[in-house]
Parts: C-alpha cells; structure tokens; sequence
C-alpha cells in the first residue's frame, strides 16, 4: 500500500473494541459511494490489549500505554497510511506526545468537536466523559480555547457515567438510561446547551438510545471530518 496515491487512513483502535467497529462503519455508511473503490482505504489496528488510559491518568497504573500507542503508529506510516485518527477521547491526553513522536497528520477529535460546537455558536457546552477525561481536564483546554465554557458533572454525577461506560457498555450490555439522564440533566441544570458524548463508549448510546439533538457525538464530528479530509463526500450526517 506504500504506493498507493490515494489518501489511507489509520485507525488507532481497541480503545475500545466496539467504539473501533462503530467508527469504521460509521465512515463506510456515510461516504458517499456508488462502488466499493468509491470509499476510503483505511487500515485498522486494533490493539485491545493497550493499558487503560483512565487507570494510568488517575494514577491506579504505572502501565503507560504511550509506548504502544507510538508503536502502533509508527505500524500504521509503515504500512501507508497519510493520516491518523484515534476513536477514543481519554486517549487524547497523550496526542501532543504522539503528534511530536510521529510525523503524520493526526486528527483530534476534542478539537474538532470544539470548533464544530464553536461553529453553531454554542457558549457553554457540558462533557459527559471518563473520569481520565475529567480529571486531566484534556476538554477544558480544546473548548476554552474556541471560547466555550467547559462544565463536567459533580462527583455524584460522574460515578453514573462511568457505571455506564465500564460496568454498561464495555461489558456488552446496554447503558442504563435511567443512571445516564440523571448525570445528563444535572448538567442541562447548571446551563450546558449541548452535551459532549465525550467518550466513544457513549457514542453507542446515541446510536442505540436514540438521543436527540442536545447531545453532540464526538465520534460522529470525528468520523465526519476523516470522510472530508480523505478527499470524500459526506452523506446522512446530523451534524
């Protein structure tokens, strides 16, 4: 694939597994396509077993998982791929060391979220993430700097997120909606006019539950903008 011309994207995946199947079949059903040669060649690597970013961020493991994620990329250039994209937000925490470690463009999906939310004008957005995510304040810094107010749930709040994300979703079972609108809403209350599906596990909510246009799938943004910087036409988007 090195001589292919064509634009190659690589998927830094695993992260986890079923966020990585979405995102793949989120860019195939919407590029606009008449044959298989009209869609984009991408390459996946999906590394599951990589360390729980969350666990290393919160300081419960001194397994980084920046060497792998590195590794995987540098994979990735070798077997072509021209641009990079990672379908899981905690692991962007370590893009500027992965961005300085690798030389090909690298798609951010906090920052793409942000300006897509700075363009609809929104002032004030709320995050529903990992607690990685939260603690390390990673949304603060992409929102802030397109002038959007970051919220994030209280403690309370966050411990109904990551039921939903680690006890829900990566055990394969449905989120439990009653636990995910209780945390939704306290940030509605406190002002936010768009909610963040600030982890890729969370996509699958929008997907399965059907959530309506308040919540912002980063995963969608991020799928989105790989499909128009391959050189592709999106269809069927919301955004």
């Amino acid at each position: 694939m090195k001589d292919n011309k064509n634009p190659v994207l690589g998927i830094l995946g695993g992260l986890g597994p079923m966020a990585t199947v979405y995102f793949y079949e989120m860019i195939t059903a919407h590029t606009k396509a008449d044959r298989d040669q009209d869609h984009i060649d991408i390459v996946i690597n999906s590394r599951a077993t990589t360390p729980d970013r969350t666990d290393y961020i919160l300081g419960k493991s001194s397994d980084n998982p920046l060497r792998i994620m590195v590794e995987d990329s540098k994979r990735l250039k070798e077997y072509g791929v021209t641009l990079l994209a990672i379908p899981c937000n905690t692991a962007h925490y370590f893009y500027d060391m992965l961005t300085d470690a690798i030389d090909i463009p690298f798609l951010n999906i906090m920052d793409e979220t942000a300006a897509y939310l700075e363009s609809k004008g929104i002032k004030k957005a709320g995050v529903l993430a990992t607690e990685g995510t939260v603690t390390s304040r990673t949304y603060h810094r992409y929102l802030e700097a397109h002038g959007i107010e970051c919220i994030v749930p209280d403690t309370e709040h966050q411990k109904l997120i990551t039921s939903n994300i680690y006890d829900d979703i990566k055990m394969g079972k449905r989120a439990d909606m009653e636990k995910f609108m209780r945390a939704a809403n306290s940030l509605f209350e406190k002002g936010a006019e768009r909610l963040i599906l600030g982890c890729t596990e969370l996509s699958l909510i929008k997907k399965n539950e059907h959530l309506d246009a308040r919540f912002v799938d980063s995963l969608e943004v991020l799928a989105k903008r790989a499909i128009e910087a391959c050189g592709k036409e999106c269809i069927g988007f919301d955004l």
